[in-house]
């Protein structure tokens, strides 16, 4: 699987050097694209616009999708994947600072693989990998 990439979709940069340090110290070697919105994770998904050249914009193994993004919302964007015959089983992981048992239910609803909190430091963060 290291040759697979993962598809990050964070719009906070300190979140995203955080989690991209985190896998670096785990050895998880696998290329991070990073995107920085829920229209640009659509559109790279979709292989469209400035991500419409696959050796370049890879198919992602896993999408790591924050709630709270511009544009469309991680909410919307997992809706959108799951709606794609062709991503219905891709592994998508929500990761986000809410907690909120409606948002916790409803991205499991919406077909989330799984709901994970962010953690609040790096200590806690080298936990996840």
């Amino acid at each position: 699987m290291t040759d697979q990439c993962i598809l990050q979709v964070e719009d906070d940069p300190n979140d995203a050097f955080l989690l991209q340090s985190v896998f670096a110290e785990a050895r998880i070697s696998n290329p991070i694209h990073l995107v920085a919105d829920g229209q640009a994770a659509i559109n790279y998904l979709a292989g469209t616009g400035l991500y419409a050249d696959r050796e370049k914009h890879p198919m992602p193994c896993l999408v790591l999708l924050d709630l709270k993004l511009p544009k469309k919302n991680g909410l919307e964007v997992l809706a959108w994947i799951r709606q794609q015959p062709k991503l219905r089983r891709i592994v998508v992981i929500v990761f986000s600072s809410s907690a909120l048992p409606a948002d916790v239910d409803r991205a499991c609803e919406l077909g989330a693989n799984s709901f994970i909190e962010k953690p609040s430091d790096y200590p806690e963060s080298c936990e996840i990998a």
